[in-house]
Formats: C-alpha cells, structure tokens, sequence
C-alpha cells in the first residue's frame, strides 16, 4: 500500500474541494443562470463573476453563504474554456469553523440541481459523481481505469461488489445517502458478481481486497495519514435499498482523514484566500483601514529614512569642512632640490652619448692630413729585397 506523504501541505479541517467536468455546452451560461437563482431565493448571499484578463483561459465564479446559522462559507469556482471534449472545473470552498459533513454541499450551491445535469462527470474517465458507475467489462479496461482511480486524489472512489444481480431497489446510488457534503465527492464503482477476481488481481498493488459482497474504500496515492486497509472494507452490503450503514461509517470516517492537498488545489486555495473579490460593506471598508494603515507606515518610514539621509548628509559636509580648514592651516612644503643634482637618468644617458659621439670624431684622422699622406707613400713604394721595411 502506497504510504503517505509528508511533502505536500494537507488539506485544512475547514476547506472542502471538489473537481469535476461539465460535459454540455457553454458552462459559465449554465452557472450565470444557477447563481441568479439562487441569490434570488436566498440561498448564497451574493456571487460575483470575476473580469476576464487577456489571454485567459477560464472563467471564475464566488460565492458567499452562511451555514449553522452564523458560519460564513467563501468558495470559488474556476471553469475552463471549452475544449471540445468537456470543461473541468475546480470548486474550493472555506467556511469560518472546521468543516461539518452535515453542511450543504457547495456544489449545489453553485450548479443546477437537475436529474439530466452533465456537470457532475469526473475528468477521470468521466464517471458520475452522484451515480453508480459499473466497471468495464473488459479486464485490461478495468485495470486502468482502477489504477487511474487509484491516483486521483480529488475524489473518494468506493468499489463495491454485488453477491448477485440486483433488482432495482439494490440499484440505488450510494451518492444519495451518504451526508450532504460528501455527495460530491464520491466516485462509486459497481462489480459485477463474476468480476470479483479481476477487481482484486487489479487492487493487489493497493494493498486492498474487496471481500465477496462488500466493499472498500480505495486508499489513493499516496495513502491519507492513518489509513488502514481493515478498517475501510466492508465485509457485507445489501443491496436491497436499505441504508448501509457500515458503508456510509466507512466513507465518513475516511473522508476525516488529513489528506495531502491535491495537484492544483494548493494554487487555487491560495488564490480564494489572497485574491477575494465578493466583499461585504464592512469587509470594503475594514480592507480600506488597512490599506491607509500600510501607506501610513510605509509614509513614516520613507520619512525616517530621510531625515536619517539629511542628517548623515549634514554630518559629511561638516566634516569635510572641518577637514579643508585643518589642510589650509599647515603650511605647504616642498623638498629641496640639491645644487649638484645631476638630473634624471634620462638626461645622464643622453649626455653620455654626446660625449662618447665627440671623442669618436676627434680620434678619427682627417682624409688630407700628413700622417694619411705618408702612409699611403709607404704602402705605393716597391719593397726592396734585403731591406727592412720600417
């Protein structure tokens, strides 16, 4: 069985979340004429369909209403364009106190509540929300559509296995008994009685077994805090119309359970606590005090830190002065220059060159001179045989 994870937020006791598909035309029309209604029969308090921004791909709803008399109940609905094959939509909604199964569901408080209503589809193979969903008859389909059940962590999926082929009182959604708040949120899945093996073949992974004629209550991935296979498996239900209160017990209890927040409903909490728009007058004008609060603060900040900039800007220019006073009461001094200074190196080696240029052209003897002279008679005049050459 998968364990738990500690890494994702859980979901807090006072939000419920749904997610769901509408598979009719034009869902935000759908929802425009429901809110309409339903303010008009005082129902929700107010609504509010939040402006479009360019290049938005969805609609948003809000909603307000009350609950035990005096719990203020906020949620958000967010509705995609249609794609062709349905619009999913995402519900989130936050009441005042912890969440009590007992409340309305909030889904009633924002869609129609009609027998032929398309909107309670799941994106998950597009099961019903409110209906009982047989399994495929083909055992490979009812693997994946187990394992991809197995990874939705939106819903509550329920497998219960009929003993034998029921009439129509045994055909009766389990949606409908269960406590307001949690009709939708159920996904249930019916076995035939000769598909007992292949459901449990498939569930093997889950760590889960449906008994003969009971059901059990799918775990998810990863597995909520506290959950134990015993203690979510029903060992007999009696699909004879009567409640099954063992069933119910189980799907209540599991639905308690802290769960990890699933993919993408962390992003829209944020946005329904961060981002309210459908405010009362008193919660108009308590937003506003707080705004003039925030720019004050922020006004005497912005005027500490320039009267702390003057002043350390003062305090420089008064040292400045005070140093440019002390400079200009020092006389100036300036090393002396020695009389037999010989110059840079530069000038030195200069020098030296015209002096050796000098004794070069004083040495070199002159073309006309009479030591030239006779030096060449020397060297013109025949050598005489047994003399000497001087």
């Amino acid at each position: 069985m998968p364990s738990s994870s500690s890494t994702r937020p859980t979901t807090p006791p006072s939000v419920w979340l749904a997610r769901g598909r509408h598979l009719g035309p034009a869902a935000e029309e759908v929802l425009r004429l429901s809110l309409r209604q339903l303010k008009e029969s005082r129902a929700i308090d107010d609504f509010l369909e939040l402006p479009e921004t360019e290049g938005a791909q969805e609609w948003m709803f809000e909603a307000r209403w009350r609950v035990a008399g005096s719990v203020t109940v906020r949620a958000r609905l967010t509705v995609e364009h249609d794609s062709g094959s349905g619009q999913d939509w995402i519900l989130i909604a936050e009441a005042e106190a912890p969440w009590d199964p007992r409340w309305p569901s909030p889904a009633t408080l924002f869609w129609p509540q009609e027998p032929d209503a398309t909107w309670d589809h799941t994106p998950v193979s597009d099961l019903r929300l409110t209906d009982i969903n047989p399994l495929p008859s083909d055992d490979k389909a009812v693997r994946h559509l187990l394992r991809d059940c197995a990874r939705d962590r939106w819903s509550i999926h329920v497998v219960v296995h009929e003993a034998m082929t029921t009439d129509e009182a045994g055909r009766a959604p389990l949606a409908g008994m269960l406590p307001p708040s949690l009709r939708h949120r159920l996904v249930e899945h019916r076995a035939a009685p000769s598909q007992l093996r292949v459901v449990n073949w498939a569930l093997r992974d889950l760590g889960v077994q449906v008994p003969r004629g009971g059901a059990v209550v799918l775990p998810g991935s990863p597995a909520p805090s506290g959950y134990d296979a015993d203690d979510f498996d029903v060992r007999s239900v009696f699909l004879d119309g009567t409640e099954p209160a063992e069933l119910i017990h189980a799907v209540t209890r599991f639905a308690a359970l802290s769960r990890p927040l699933p993919d993408g409903a962390e992003e829209a909490l944020s946005a329904l606590r961060e981002d309210w728009r459908l405010l009362t007058p008193a919660e108009e004008l308590d937003r506003e005090r707080k705004l003039v609060a925030m720019y004050s603060d922020a006004l005497e900040a912005m005027t500490k830190s320039r009267d702390l900039y003057r002043e350390a800007a003062e305090q420089a220019h008064a040292a400045l002065a005070a140093f440019r006073e002390s400079a200009a009461a020092v006389p100036e001094t300036r090393p002396d220059t020695p009389a037999s200074a010989a110059g840079s190196p530069l000038q030195q080696l200069t020098r030296t060159f015209e002096r050796f240029k000098g004794s070069a052209r004083t040495r070199r003897p002159a073309a006309g001179s009479v030591d030239a002279q006779e030096d060449k008679a020397a060297e013109e005049q025949p050598e005489i045989p047994g003399r000497r050459r001087a």
